[in-house]
């Protein structure tokens, strides 16, 4: 199993006042796998994305990616985690304002241990042609791919994506799934999505439903749809 989650505790505040942003989780997935995890504000969505992601630490259980255990690493291996193997994808893109496209994913390339080549990942993302714009240049989904492609560009094992189409239209929602589905057919990269939407679900291998920081459910989904079968 690529990520294997143990019992995972994530809790606030102390005494009659603890709240439990995760209360021993079990999460499972397979190695090239897209999840979308599901759940209502509050449910702990959020912080199961950042502690997959070496941005928060568990309290309590085990998390292992790739073999890795993540929860006994060092600061400063949590850092060479996130920089070689995590791809964080945003609701609000976090590009550099003065930096154009091409030079916002060199950033992130020039400081990866096996990057892809930047033309490659503007290709595969179909941006080649906004390479040279400001991110202010571009429309929401336009920056979106950009910050996908900034996301890939380092080659990360696991894929990120957080709320990813909460701030799009429709069709500039459904054009970011289809290239979050082609990041993951081409590079192999395993991704988890959390968000609202419960008909992203359709394009998921692994559904989970999480509600005040448990898991109520994990269901493979045996009819798989494309991004572009999806109605939003």
């Amino acid at each position: 199993m690529y990520i294997e989650l143990k019992e995972g505790v994530k809790s606030y505040g102390s005494g009659e006042n603890t709240v439990f942003a995760l209360d021993h989780v079990n999460f499972s997935l397979e190695k090239g796998k897209i999840c979308v995890v599901l759940g209502p504000s509050g449910s702990g969505k959020s912080t199961l994305l950042n502690v997959l992601g070496g941005l928060d630490s568990l309290d309590g259980g085990s998390l292992a990616v790739d073999g890795v255990q993540v929860n006994t690493l060092t600061k400063k291996q949590l850092t060479e985690y996130r920089k070689n193997s995590v791809g964080f994808v945003f609701q609000f893109y976090n590009l550099i304002p003065d930096l154009t496209v091409k030079e916002n994913l060199r950033v992130v390339s020039d400081i990866s241990k096996s990057p892809i080549a930047v033309n490659d990942v503007l290709a595969a993302l179909e941006i080649e042609k906004y390479a040279d714009r400001f991110p202010r240049e571009l429309s929401g989904g336009q920056q979106q791919r950009a910050a996908i492609a900034r996301a890939v560009v380092k080659n990360p094992s696991l894929l990120l994506c957080d709320e990813l189409t909460g701030a799009l239209d429709t069709a500039s929602s459904l054009n970011v799934l289809k290239y979050i589905e082609k990041v993951n057919s081409i590079y192999g990269a395993t991704t988890v999505i959390i968000t609202h939407n419960e008909a992203i679900a359709d394009m998921a291998d692994v559904i989970v439903r999480l509600r005040d920081g448990k898991v109520v459910s994990r269901t493979e989904n045996s009819a798989k749809k494309s991004a572009a079968e999806l109605v939003l």
